[in-house]
């Protein structure tokens, strides 16, 4: 299972659903049937993960430039 699956704020609800009514027939799972489900669902799960680096990202960068400015601010009188 994807660890994100476990999470309390739960992405992609409607592909993980279909996943699992996909994994109750056991020959489908077995032979292939599910393989859209999970593919439907591993696209979702990727595009939440790359939304949420995208916005880590700026929010690293923004916190990176608030320390640069405080570090500048407190040489400057050096």
């Amino acid at each position: 299972m994807h660890p994100q699956l476990s999470d309390k704020r739960i992405v992609c609800r409607e592909f993980i659903q279909a996943l699992d009514a996909c994994h109750a027939n056991n020959w489908a799972r077995l032979t292939g049937g599910c393989n859209q489900e999970k593919d439907s669902l591993n696209m979702c799960l990727r595009k939440e993960r790359v939304e949420r680096s995208t916005r880590n990202r700026t929010q690293a960068k923004e916190k990176r430039l608030k320390t640069e400015r405080a570090w500048k601010e407190l040489h400057q009188d050096d």
